[in-house]
C-alpha cells in the first residue's frame, strides 16, 4: 500500500470517528447545573471543548487503522470470504 493511500485512509477513518466520538462526555446545561443564556436550544452542550474532542477521535481512529492495517498484510478477512457461489 503507498503511503498516499494510508493516509487518505487514516482520514476516512478519523472523519468516520468524529460521528463515533462526538455523543460520549456531553452535558447540557440542564445536567451541570448551570444557566442557559436566552435562546440556547435545550440539548446545547455546557461546555464545548475540541482539543478534548479530538484528540480522542485520534485515539480512535489510529487504533481502528491499525486494525485495518494489520488486516491488510495478514489478510484474516479477504473479499472472496464474502463472495457467494453458485452451489
Amino acid at each position: 500500500m503507498r503511503w498516499t493511500s494510508a493516509v487518505a485512509i487514516y482520514f476516512l477513518f478519523w472523519a468516520m470517528s468524529v460521528f463515533l466520538v462526538l455523543p460520549f462526555g456531553v452535558r447540557t446545561h440542564e445536567e451541570a447545573g448551570a444557566r442557559r443564556v436566552p435562546g440556547q436550544a435545550d440539548s446545547a452542550p455546557h461546555e464545548f471543548r475540541p482539543w478534548l474532542i479530538a484528540r480522542r477521535v485520534t485515539i480512535v481512529a489510529t487504533v481502528l487503522f491499525a486494525l485495518f492495517l494489520l488486516n491488510y498484510y495478514a489478510g484474516w478477512i479477504t473479499p472472496e470470504m464474502f463472495m457467494i457461489t453458485n452451489v
